[in-house]
């Protein structure tokens, strides 16, 4: 039963960033990808509300957050993942560990994205 919450929740978040960044790009036209920078300003809001309601909770709905956060949010923004991860590492005071997903992400992903245009470009 979790794939239909989730699956629920991903087509709402999918549909969401769609409308957010379209209205952001008719709204205020740039060569500045606001849109997609408040999509993960504002999963990363999401993220921080829902997952710390869950862990206040004796007895999460699971449903609930198979929906708000795998699903919607997952479809939404995947920043919202990586920005809950590093909260969680911060407020461990894992510091290091913290820095190191923070670089690690920007400068891998960034690479990534290279290495698979340079690549399409082969073929």
């Amino acid at each position: 039963m979790a794939w239909l919450w989730i699956a629920l929740g991903g087509a709402l978040g999918s549909l969401s960033r769609y409308g957010v960044v379209t209205a952001m790009q008719r709204s205020f036209p740039s060569a500045f990808p606001q849109g997609t920078l408040l999509v993960n300003v504002l999963g990363s809001l999401l993220i921080g509300v829902f997952m710390a309601w869950f862990l206040r909770q004796e007895a999460p709905r699971e449903e609930w957050r198979w929906l708000a956060v795998v699903g919607f949010l997952g479809a939404f923004t995947t920043f919202s993942a990586f920005s809950w991860d590093t909260w969680r590492l911060l407020d461990e005071g894992r510091l290091v560990l913290a820095a190191g997903n923070v670089l690690g992400s920007v400068l891998l992903c960034l690479l990534a994205t290279g290495v698979g245009v340079w690549l399409q470009r082969q073929f």
